[in-house]
């Protein structure tokens, strides 16, 4: 399966360029097992479109690679 590097239309993008290759740190705390590892690249994807914009995944990435995209609505 291809990736998109940044889709805007998923809760969670990573930032391809950042990810540290095998780096598993956001899959890890993603309590609805949202993310995934891609295991041609190496690299943390979105592979299911569901977030409770919970957070941890993007705090606990240690560059800065994992973004929320928390909805106006939920600010």
């Amino acid at each position: 399966m291809p990736l998109v590097p940044q889709r805007a239309d998923v809760p969670v993008t990573i930032d391809e360029s950042k990810c540290i290759d095998g780096c598993t740190l956001c899959v890890d705390m993603c309590p609805l097992d949202s993310l995934a590892i891609d295991a041609g690249s190496g690299k943390a994807y979105m592979h299911v479109d569901e977030c409770w914009y919970c957070g941890p995944c993007a705090a606990r990435c240690p560059t800065g690679a994992v973004t929320v995209n928390m909805p106006y609505l939920l600010r």
